[in-house]
């Protein structure tokens, strides 16, 4: 079933049964579907390894050479997943924005900032220099990067790690994309640098009309952004729907325990309720439902079938036939 289907008024971006098998025969995104509208902000969680980035890094076909993406992702009139190459070419970076989880990685070092905004501009919007330098000096502009012609002139390593992140999302928004997709926009920046980029997503999709595809394992970034919230476990989504329904009455234990384990002003420190033991490595995934090692609600029918995701309500999906939680949803 395909997150969204319910509330789907305006979709941009619609991915059914996305598979990715690392070769030779390792499963690391397990049959993924959701929708995402225009203007919303969709968002990704879940612990580290399991199958966020990955999932939308064979969006744009940039997933490792060494696995295989299938199944489904309309965009329009194309399918994400079986575009040619030279399809790709010209929606990435035109049509689908991509801001990567380290700015000082994924800017190139040798480039300036200038060289960065311009480069991608002037092949997909045929600009001139001239044009393209102006479209730098606005996207610096709607970025809050300040020193005009200064700023296109210094390389990325001579700014903070707040003003590289918001180099790289002006990069992502050059073209004027219909979808960007934030992988971790705000990691290793400190709270109040994380206040103005999410702020920054915010006014630039609400006044652009732009969709946000955003991965994070930061509930409180999700909170303050998402419109709708997918929660990932172990390659597969386990709950999803509207995010302050989600965060407010989670369903699956996993999500449960996820809120459980982050600090709150009504209890000590001490009081946190960490999941016990580890995700499962892709190579060796337990029988079942995944989370079930995991799970104090685990019933012996989590152990052999694998929980297929279901509506359980207005816009609200869940993998959890036992759903333990009903009653406080």
């Amino acid at each position: 079933m395909t997150v969204g289907t319910a509330a789907a008024r305006d979709g941009l971006l619609s991915v059914e049964r996305l598979t990715i098998v690392a070769r030779p025969s390792t499963t690391l995104v397990d049959g993924v579907s959701f929708h995402v509208n225009r203007g919303e902000v969709f968002g990704i969680c879940g612990e580290s390894g399991s199958g966020k980035t990955m999932s939308v890094l064979a969006l744009v076909g940039l997933n490792p050479p060494t696995t295989t993406a299938s199944g489904h992702a309309g965009f329009g009139s194309i399918d994400l997943l079986s575009a040619s190459p030279k399809e790709m070419r010209h929606i990435r970076g035109r049509r689908i924005g991509f801001v990567f989880q380290d700015p000082l990685t994924s800017l190139h070092p040798m480039f300036t900032v200038g060289q960065l905004l311009t480069e991608h501009v002037r092949w997909h919007l045929h600009l001139s220099a001239q044009a393209a330098n102006a479209k730098a000096l606005e996207l610096l502009e709607i970025v809050r990067i300040p020193g005009g012609r200064t700023a296109l002139n210094t390389y990325p390593h001579q700014f903070s790690g707040g003003m590289r992140q918001r180099i790289a999302i002006a990069v992502a928004l050059a073209c004027g994309p219909e979808l960007l997709i934030a992988d971790e926009p705000t990691t290793s920046l400190d709270v109040t640098v994380q206040a103005g980029i999410l702020r920054l997503l915010d006014e630039l999709r609400r006044e652009a009309k732009l969709s946000v595809v955003l991965i994070s394992h930061n509930l409180a970034v999700m909170a303050a952004l998402a419109d709708r919230l997918a929660v990932f476990y172990s390659g597969r989504i386990v709950e999803a729907g509207p995010t302050a329904d989600v965060l407010s009455h989670p369903r699956h234990p996993y999500t449960a325990g996820l809120l459980a384990a982050l600090p709150a002003r009504s209890r000590q420190f001490n009081a946190l309720s960490p999941i016990s033991g580890m995700a499962p490595s892709p190579t060796a995934r337990p029988s079942g439902c995944a989370f079930h090692p995991r799970c104090s609600f685990a019933l012996p029918e989590c152990r052999a079938q694998i929980p297929e995701l279901g509506l359980v309500g207005r816009d609200r999906f869940l993998a959890c036939p036992p759903d333990p939680l009903a009653a406080s949803a």
